[in-house]
């Protein structure tokens, strides 16, 4: 018979397998499911917001730039520093016509003390079922994962951003968006 710790250990190390394999996988194919294809139409949505009318929608945001960041939660460090650095940035990302919008599996409440607790300035969408997330390919279980897009303002998505740091993020998000406005220009 099996000991308890050998089968706890086995399953630990199946799982630890899958995700190394998953981490090296093609990037159309991250960890949170298919990515949407870089140069097409974005998957639309329509979601749930603390601020403004009560909604937000991708086609609302025609006409400028997106970076729809999708992060697991409010209130924990590495979604607090990432969004902090996002406010911190957000003068730049305004001076070149782009909206920031956050994705999480929070609701709109947990979203309003989150903004008002860090001072953020921008939306935060409430995708309590998951469905933007798993459009994005960005859902695991019950939470968003830390990947980001970059929609251009005809809504096709140029850029996509699936290994991220939170304490350098929006720094390299934003470079990235002065290179792709460059080439576009």
């Amino acid at each position: 018979m099996i000991s308890r710790r050998t089968f706890l250990t086995s399953v630990f190390a199946c799982c630890l397998s899958i995700l190394v394999w998953c981490h090296f996988a093609t990037p159309a194919l991250a960890l949170g499911g298919k990515l949407p294809p870089v140069n097409q139409p974005a998957p639309q949505f329509t979601l749930p917001t603390n601020t403004g009318d009560g909604e937000v929608s991708l086609s609302d945001l025609r006409g400028q730039w997106v970076v729809l960041y999708f992060y697991p939660k409010d209130f924990t460090a590495g979604c607090t520093l990432e969004a902090k650095r996002f406010q911190q940035d957000l003068p730049k990302y305004i001076d070149k016509n782009a909206q920031i919008i956050g994705v999480s599996a929070d609701s709109i409440d947990s979203h309003a003390e989150f903004c008002d607790s860090e001072g953020l300035k921008f939306p935060l969408l409430a995708d309590t079922t998951g469905e933007v997330s798993k459009a994005y390919g960005s859902w695991i279980g019950v939470v968003s994962m830390r990947h980001s897009f970059l929609i251009d303002p005809d809504g096709i998505l140029r850029e996509t951003f699936v290994k991220v740091n939170p304490a350098i993020h929006s720094t390299e998000v934003l470079a990235r968006l002065e290179e792709l406005q460059k080439n576009t220009a």
